[in-house]
């Protein structure tokens, strides 16, 4: 029988818990009596945190606010520092490259694509990003996109954040219950009891019993144990796609406090996989990503400790994961959030993106009552698909751009381990550059901005020659590129250092909007 929605569980408390939690509660809970609905998180004390340092996009400027928290609290809380973009060390060759991902897009994109021109009015060893933003710029001298005189959550460079995750789920938990509303129960579930109809009744937990909902949210990690073993929602695998499966995380003190902070995720290529280098307040969190087919456990940990500058490397974290998504995320009355639907690898920060993205749909999109249920979650589950499929090209095309010899490198550029979308838009792309035409639907996970970052950064040749009649706007082109270089010159006088900034914040805090 139909019914209202008049209580939510969220099963797990991480970050895609808590996010999940927060933004519900934002949306839907209410101080009235009798009004809103109630949303309950039921988090284990038994499971770990999976935490390592982690990076987000800007859209976690959107959420933050969203939520109510303070962005001075929030950095100084989390140990949170400024993300502007990714830069990719030695994934073309085996040495001596580097192309940068930054989150502003190309100066003037809107007006003229840069891709047909920015080769003719710069210094042959200027790279894409160098030439057409400002950013990379920013980047490489440390300079923090913003100034203590800007106001919380404001941009002068578009910016996300380097993050601890297990501070950041401290004040996501205690944020949620105090200021929004969310019943937090600490406690074990022992059973998931169905109803006839295969719907979800209730959790029986350890010590608070049987805990009813009309809807439930599956954050319990790549246990999935709503969605996938009591609902038997098949696991999609892209093994074929994606070979690392293993990661070793461990964090790695600065040699002094006044240290510089990168203000970009440094992804580093190595013969069986990639590490990760991100700068957090006080410390920096390194990881190494792999093929076990390809690399011992050993051999990992020595390629680890060899970037870090040490002997040994004992204590770094292992984790295991298998590439793929759930068939589907959204089943009767349970949803999946973060690695309950799936994972791929911690490349792009996309994993927190797709929490986001999850949320913010189930708390827009709630339905009224439970007989619109299966609506909602058919469209849910067709958006967030498309959303997967845009996270695996965009992912894969950093690997299939890739010229290093080593078999983990040459497999990931064998044919049948590209997808036939992403086949089909290097195909197009050897004549045009990525253009919204592209990507025209609005849940798309990446934009062709980002595509071309990626693209010319690793040395991609589009012949413009082929469609030479069109492209009319040099001189346009070449205005654009001369701005780069104006906003270069007036912000690297303007910005201060990035640890800089850092500090004031602790101090002195931004003002708030």
């Amino acid at each position: 029988m139909a019914g209202d929605i008049k209580r939510i569980i969220v099963l797990g408390g991480g970050t895609a818990g808590w996010i999940t939690a927060g933004i519900l509660a934002k949306k839907h809970a209410s101080k009235i009596e009798n009004q809103g609905i109630q949303i309950s998180l039921i988090e284990s004390p038994d499971i770990a945190v999976v935490g390592v340092g982690e990076g987000t996009w800007p859209t976690m400027r959107k959420t933050l606010a969203q939520l109510g928290i303070s962005e001075t609290q929030f950095m100084r809380q989390c140990g949170a520092t400024f993300k502007q973009a990714s830069k990719f060390v030695n994934w073309i060759h085996e040495k001596n490259d580097v192309y940068y991902h930054p989150f502003t897009e190309p100066q003037g994109f809107n007006k003229v694509d840069p891709a047909p021109y920015w080769q003719s009015f710069v210094a042959p060893e200027c790279s894409f990003s160098e030439a057409v933003s400002f950013q990379q710029f920013l980047c490489e001298n440390n300079l923090a996109p913003k100034t203590i005189a800007n106001k919380e959550y404001e941009v002068v460079a578009n910016y996300g954040y380097h993050l601890d995750a297990a501070k950041f789920i401290t004040l996501l938990r205690e944020h949620c219950v105090s200021h929004l509303g969310v019943q937090h129960i600490c406690d074990t579930v022992e059973q998931v009891i169905q109803c006839d109809s295969g719907n979800i009744k209730s959790l029986q937990t350890k010590t608070n019993g049987q805990q009813q909902a009309d809807l439930f949210v599956d954050c319990s990690g790549m246990r999935s144990l709503l969605l996938a073993e009591t609902l038997k929602v098949p696991f999609k695998s892209c093994d074929q796609v994606f070979i690392a499966d293993t990661a070793l995380a461990t964090q790695v003190p600065y040699v002094q406090p006044s240290d510089p902070i990168a203000c970009q995720t440094i992804a580093t290529a190595q013969s069986a996989g990639w590490i990760w280098d991100i700068g957090l307040q006080e410390r920096r969190g390194v990881g190494y990503v792999y093929s076990s087919q390809y690399c011992s456990e050993d051999e990992a940990r020595t390629t680890l400790a060899q970037y870090i500058g040490c002997d040994t490397l004992e204590s770094a974290k292992k984790i295991h994961f298998k590439p793929g998504h759930r068939d589907v995320f959204w089943k009767n009355n349970c949803v999946a959030v973060g690695l309950s639907a799936g994972f791929l690898e911690p490349l792009e920060a996309s994993a927190l993106m797709l929490i986001e993205t999850s949320a913010n749909y189930i708390a827009e999109q709630l339905p009224a009552n439970t007989a619109i249920m299966p609506i909602v979650a058919k469209r849910f589950n067709t958006m967030m698909l498309k959303k997967w499929r845009g996270v695996i090209d965009f992912l894969k095309l950093h690997y299939a751009l890739s010229k290093r010899n080593e078999p983990f490198w040459q497999q990931h550029r064998q044919p049948q381990s590209i997808p036939d979308s992403l086949k089909e838009l290097l195909e197009l792309w050897r004549y045009n550059s990525p253009s919204e035409y592209d990507f025209t639907d609005n849940v798309e996970a990446f934009s062709a901005a980002s595509y071309q970052y990626i693209l010319y950064g690793a040395g991609f040749k589009s012949d413009f020659k082929a469609m030479q009649h069109v492209h009319t706007q040099g001189q346009s082109a070449q205005k654009q590129l001369l701005m780069t270089q104006k906003r270069i010159e007036q912000l690297k006088f303007t910005l201060p250092k990035h640890r800089e900034l850092i500090n004031k914040v602790n101090s002195l805090g931004f003002s708030t909007i």
